[in-house]
């Protein structure tokens, strides 16, 4: 076994992941086959923290059309990730890997409120940390509290699983023609307004100097690749 190219990643996932092919709700298999390759990642000394969206539960105030004040619909986007993470957390317990959830609003005796430090220490000690609630504020997504975790905890790379396999020049769904780039720029994805992650989460990374490996989630196994190396998806950095 290769050793990791990185020591700390934060790895973020969309909440539609979860959902595997139901589109809403959890699949619980799917869960356990992402618990799965983070046991691995944590075997080879990787420390990961984790930030997963809230989609498969509330879109927001997109949220099947229902014109909603925005810090209420995005409240309740934090809710979401938040039952996300604590679904998460009870499937690594169950398969014994050391886990703690931390969330960016108050939400004892549910979760830990983040805390830098404290993210630390769990992290050094061997366990996942998934960061629910986002940033805590509304107006940001979870790809901009994805960022944020990043810097905070120092993560070399930001892990990026998505339902598509990387960055195209356009929606591949919608355009056959779209072109995948195997690297690009954060100036290049800030200028094309590339649907890699939001332009805050995109500057953000930029500023901080922190690549985004962006990649499918759809075999989970993806992950523990890209830690071991292999270059799939798209490599968004300087």
């Amino acid at each position: 076994m290769a050793d990791p190219i990185y020591k700390r990643v934060l790895l973020k996932i969309s909440g539609e992941a979860l959902a595997g092919g139901k589109g809403t709700g959890l699949d619980f298999r799917m869960i356990e086959s992402v618990c799965e390759v983070i046991r691995e990642c944590l075997a080879m000394g990787v420390q990961t923290g984790l930030v997963v969206g809230g989609g498969n539960f509330w879109r927001g105030a997109k949220n099947q059309g229902v014109e909603m004040e925005r810090t209420r619909a995005d409240h309740m986007g934090m809710l979401a990730t938040i039952m996300n993470s604590l679904a998460i957390a009870d499937v690594c317990e169950r398969m014994d890997i050391p886990v703690r959830v931390q969330t960016a609003i108050n939400m004892f005796p549910v979760a830990e409120v983040y805390e830098q430090e404290q993210a630390l220490r769990h992290m050094e000690k061997g366990r996942l940390v998934i960061f629910g609630g986002g940033t805590g504020n509304p107006y940001f997504s979870t790809d901009t509290a994805a960022v944020l975790r990043a810097v905070q905890i120092g993560a070399e790379a930001i892990l990026l699983a998505k339902n598509v396999d990387g960055v195209y020049s356009a929606d591949p769904v919608l355009d056959p023609a779209a072109v995948k780039y195997d690297a690009i720029t954060y100036e290049e994805v800030l200028a094309k307004r590339l649907a890699v992650m939001d332009l805050t989460a995109t500057s953000l990374a930029m500023e901080n100097h922190i690549p985004v490996r962006v990649f499918a989630l759809k075999d989970p196994q993806n992950i523990f690749r890209v830690l071991q190396g292999e270059k799939l998806g798209t490599l968004v950095g300087e």
